[in-house]
């Protein structure tokens, strides 16, 4: 097959970070190539060299067989080059169809009196569907997600570069994205798609490279691989130490059996299931300015101890829930209880004194402060604890900062780096860090608080949050993964139209079908 794109001896730095060193990797015309590695590797750095964010300081690049150098995204864009970044790009209060219409790609787009005909022809090749008169700000994190896919698509790119995509979508919408990824390689395209799921890996690729520590520790035809080589190359350790659901990002067969939930079972306080919920929701409704109810007479609790999970397909009002349960949004109707007291009318702080801790599922605008500190980020809402005479006692918030990031293998060049220079993943650290550590710590709600870690990283989460549960905490987990929810959760509700259905015994057999058929709603 032709060269796509050639890097040979690519380096890069940031400040006294070194990035990337000495980096070679070939993709081809007409296959799919994955680039994997642990958080903060150099995965992200390498796409936006290529973009033309960020420029090489060392090394070479050559595109369809010509030298390459972008000195901005614009000039990847006229070379055929789309990406589809971790973070997203759209502005908020516009349309769908203003932002497919935005940007230095907008020449190669079509005009707006053309763009229903070619989203109609996307969704007929892709299946990729999107509504252009939605306001952005109003969809879920996964939606925007295609929505972001179909933005790239729209500039018919001869390479396409898409970091950590499926990080936010359900089972349905990867494969759709996935089946996408080969039918553009199968044109005599290119794809580069950043990943942590094995089982991604193994459906979708024909070449893989890993990056450890800003180097390339391993790469060629994914052949060559055993998952356990994978495994290895990137976080130095063998898949028989990592849980093979988690690992493999798949769900498991229809009629296997999950095992025995990981919460209150494991915790040994089945007997609290009688006693008073610590979070209780009843009739929350909340209503879209054309009417259409987000959440349509939600019902939910959850206990001391336990792990309550939350599946679904997108866009079926879990980002709205999570929303209303933070103080974020205020229902329209309906009553949410915390430890007995009503705070449906509570603000965040109050929220956050009473125990109530929040993992938002977009960490990048609504978990962090990309301006301030990592040591800033670790102590937001807490940061009067550090007050001394009026000032913050900057020594003891970056010792405490500095504990935190070692405990949680949080890759910064210390304490006071700003968080921006972290690397998605090291951000979600952060935020999940910051929300475990909360004094009293009586609920967490986490919404994907998985998304965009490497492999080691999320068994370390998901340890934590059996941990939360272990000590009397009651956990709302909500997550497009279904392995983290059959492992973890002692029940699990499905969202549908605003509502919930189910719950599902995770220990029981064909319990990954039994939520399939709710994700349709079949109990509706």
């Amino acid at each position: 097959m032709d060269t796509a794109l050639e890097l040979t001896g690519v380096g890069t730095s940031f400040g006294a970070v070194r990035a990337l060193s000495e980096v070679d990797i070939t993709v081809r015309r007409g296959e799919v190539h994955c680039v994997l590695g642990e958080n903060g590797a150099g995965k992200s750095t390498l796409c936006n060299l290529v973009y033309g964010s960020a420029t090489p300081d060392t090394g070479a690049m050559r595109l369809f067989g010509e030298p390459y150098r972008p000195r901005r995204p614009a000039d990847a864009l006229r070379r055929g080059i789309a990406m589809v970044h971790q973070h997203f790009s759209l502005v908020p209060t516009l349309t769908v169809a203003e932002n497919l219409l935005l940007g230095p790609a907008a020449r190669l787009r079509p005009r707006r009196a053309e763009l229903t005909a070619r989203l109609s022809a996307i969704t007929a090749e892709y299946g990729l569907r999107v509504d252009p008169a939605a306001r952005v700000d109003t969809l879920s994190v996964g939606e925007r997600q295609t929505i972001e896919i179909v933005k790239c698509l729209l500039a018919e790119p001869n390479l396409v570069l898409l970091d950590e995509p499926t990080a936010v979508l359900g089972p349905a919408e990867v494969t759709a994205l996935l089946d996408t990824c080969r039918r553009i390689a199968a044109a005599g395209r290119a794809v580069v798609l950043i990943t942590h799921k094995l089982g991604e890996i193994e459906r979708v690729a024909d070449t893989a490279t890993v990056l450890r520590g800003g180097r390339v520790a391993g790469s060629g035809p994914l052949t060559d691989f055993t998952r356990d080589d994978l495994v290895g190359l990137m976080v130095g350790g063998r898949l028989a130490d990592l849980d093979p659901l988690l690992v493999l990002g798949d769900s498991p067969p229809p009629t296997a059996a999950a095992g025995p939930p990981a919460g209150a079972a494991a915790a040994g306080v089945t007997a609290a299931t009688a006693a008073a919920p610590v979070l209780r929701v009843e009739g929350l409704r909340l209503v879209r300015g054309d009417g259409a109810a987000l959440l349509d007479g939600l019902e939910l609790e959850v206990r001391a101890g336990e792990i309550v999970g939350i599946a679904g397909v997108a866009g079926n009002g879990q980002s709205e829930l999570v929303a209303v349960l933070s103080g974020a949004r205020r229902p329209d109707a309906g009553r949410v209880e915390f430890g007995g007291r009503e705070i449906t009318q509570a603000n965040v702080a109050v929220r956050t004194a009473a125990g109530l801790g929040v993992i938002p599922e977009d960490r990048h605008h609504e978990g962090c402060i990309p301006a301030m500190s990592v040591a800033e980020n670790l102590c937001l809402g807490r940061l009067h604890r550090w007050r001394r005479r009026g000032l913050l006692d900057r020594r003891g918030l970056r010792d405490t900062a500095a504990a935190a990031i070692a405990a949680h293998g949080i890759r910064a060049a210390s304490p006071d780096a700003p968080m921006h220079t972290l690397s998605g993943g090291n951000q979600q650290k952060v935020v999940v860090a910051r929300e475990l550590a909360l004094d009293p710590l009586r609920c967490l709600i986490a919404a994907q608080p998985t998304r965009g870690l490497d492999l080691g990283a999320v068994d370390a989460v998901l340890t934590q949050l059996r941990g939360a549960a272990a000590a009397g905490a009651a956990v709302l987990l909500v997550s497009h993964e279904l392995p983290e929810l059959l492992a973890l959760c002692d029940r699990i509700l499905v969202a549908y139209r605003g509502r919930l259905l189910g719950p599902v015994d995770p220990a029981a057999g064909q319990a990954a079908d039994a939520i399939a058929r709710l994700m349709l709603g079949a109990a509706a």
